[in-house]
């Protein structure tokens, strides 16, 4: 009799506004798309109404998908403890006879089940941060964390570096099992657009650098902008392409100095806000790029650099010791304050070959995030 076909829930269950966890799930679709047809999971993807629209742009041959209400945190923790039960699973468990569940983020209590229940953490940034951060937002992820590393078996994180961070912050049970898995983008076909046509939409020269990250003070646009107006004042002029929305300068303290830097130095005309973009879109101009810059001040698994890494293009990263990790010696390194180092690095940046290789063949390397993944559940 052949092997039966695994049956995988997962969660999705992200505030819309948080791209990162909406495109890791679809990506982790695409990816096990990627296996041999037999290795391939039944996905049964759970999902909250307002993610309907990315729900629907899933193509995998084995899936299903179920829309399902959530319970609020606290209110669910507070339910659970009532009933002597985890509400945010239990009831998925009983009704659909699967052989695991990720990501799980919710433990108020260790679930007796047959089922292997495995839980995701992006990041502890709130640790190295905590002013990027309110008191209420802390305290909820660092108890959520502690309920989560208490009741939970299997926790997955992107990177070695989290996984330390992890071993710093808390105390890890023996029984406890931490997986790291390397997740990778996975790039749809671009052939349907022309890069002429894509540059000439958004006002883009030939030559340009792009930074695709959403306006917070973590990522650290800063340093892009002190870069830029020292090559101005030097005489070089290099163009940069941003994507993502630009907030008004009302937005906070950190997007005044932002729009003071841009206004009072007159940057405008070598930096191309492009806003939120089609996807498809956007990876073309991130192809095309001289680069990609990414300057964050920190980062769980960057989702930028396994995109430029997927599609061959270079990254100028800050020396992160994930970053470190996610490029090896591929990467071109800056201290992430250093925008004196970054402006040389800016100007002394060689000239893109569009047929140069820079990492591994990305088909294989799909495979193998693909197969690392799924005997998470196959253990």
């Amino acid at each position: 009799m052949a092997d039966k076909r695994l049956r995988l829930g997962i969660i999705y269950n992200f505030n819309p506004s948080w791209m990162g966890g909406i495109i890791y799930i679809l990506n982790l679709i695409k990816m096990l798309d990627f296996l041999n047809d037999e290795q391939k999971p039944e996905i049964i993807l759970f999902y909250r109404s307002d993610l309907k629209k990315f729900v629907d742009r899933v193509r995998y041959p084995y899936f299903q998908a179920v829309e399902w209400k959530f319970p609020p945190v606290y209110k669910g923790y507070i339910k659970s403890f009532l009933n002597g039960k985890n509400i945010f699973i239990s009831d998925i468990i009983n009704r659909y006879g699967l052989d695991g569940v990720y990501p799980l983020p919710d433990f108020p209590l260790r679930t007796r089940s047959t089922i292997k229940l495995v839980s995701w953490y992006a990041d502890l940034q709130h640790k190295y941060y905590p002013e990027f951060f309110s008191k209420r937002k802390i305290i909820e992820r660092n108890l959520r964390i502690k309920f989560m590393l208490r009741n939970s078996d299997h926790l997955v994180v992107s990177s070695q570096s989290v996984a330390d961070d992890f071993n710093r912050f808390f105390r890890i049970r023996k029984g406890m099992r931490m997986h790291i898995f390397h997740f990778v983008s996975v790039i749809e076909d671009l052939s349907g657009l022309n890069i002429v046509d894509i540059r000439s939409k958004y006002k883009l020269p030939e030559k340009y650098f792009i930074i695709s990250n959403q306006f917070h003070k973590h990522k650290n646009h800063k340093v892009l902008l002190k870069a830029l107006l020292r090559l101005k004042d030097k005489g070089t002029d290099i163009h940069l392409a941003m994507t993502g929305r630009f907030p008004d300068a009302s937005h906070s303290a950190y997007m005044q100095e932002l729009h003071a830097l841009i206004n009072d130095h007159h940057l405008h005309s070598q930096i191309s806000f492009l806003g939120v973009i089609p996807r498809d879109e956007q990876l073309l101009l991130m192809k095309h790029a001289q680069a990609v810059l990414q300057p964050s001040l920190f980062e769980g698994w960057s989702t930028v650099i396994e995109d430029a890494i997927s599609l061959q293009v270079p990254v100028i990263a800050s020396s992160l010791p994930v970053n470190l990790e996610q490029l090896g010696p591929d990467g071109n390194f800056f201290e992430p304050h250093d925008y004196v180092k970054l402006a040389e690095m800016l100007r002394d940046f060689p000239e893109r070959n569009p047929d140069d290789l820079f990492y591994e063949d990305y088909d294989a390397r799909v495979r193998k995030a693909a197969r690392v993944f799924i005997n998470i559940f196959q253990d």
